[in-house]
């Protein structure tokens, strides 16, 4: 199995991030890449469509609002991986109330590529996916 991790401090308190990213469904609301998903089974699925309409299927595996954080698999993707699970997890900053550390981390089993190949697409995925995050706070807060 291999696993990568990315994480970046925010320009925004660690409540004003889980409130744009906390929701399992709120990814579109942040990441350019994922301009649509779709709450199935109860809102426990999510059905993401990528912009040349590739589609991502995740199941959310544990949430909590009081840590901020969840996991979530993917139960089907164009990705070469299976076994897929992933965390997004929003860390105050010690002595920083303007400012959070947003850490999203995965592990997954390579299938038809690499391990480095594999772990370099999510590391490629979690980076920009922060970076477009930052720029959505950085342009609320203006």
């Amino acid at each position: 199995m291999a696993s990568t991790s990315v994480s970046r401090v925010l320009p925004a308190s660690p409540q004003q991030v889980w409130d744009l990213i906390g929701g399992f469904h709120a990814l579109p609301d942040w990441l350019p890449y994922i301009p649509e998903s779709t709450m199935l089974d109860g809102g426990l699925v999510r059905r993401l469509v990528t912009p040349d309409g590739g589609v991502i299927v995740e199941r959310l595996l544990a949430f909590s609002d009081a840590e901020r954080h969840y996991s979530y698999a993917i139960l089907e993707s164009p990705f070469p991986a299976t076994g897929y699970v992933s965390t997004l997890r929003v860390h105050p900053i010690p002595g920083r109330e303007d400012a959070a550390e947003v850490l999203w981390s995965g592990c997954f089993t390579p299938a038809g590529a690499s391990d480095d190949e594999v772990v370099d697409l999510f590391t490629t995925i979690y980076r920009d996916g922060l970076e477009a995050l930052h720029d959505t706070l950085a342009n609320r807060t203006l």
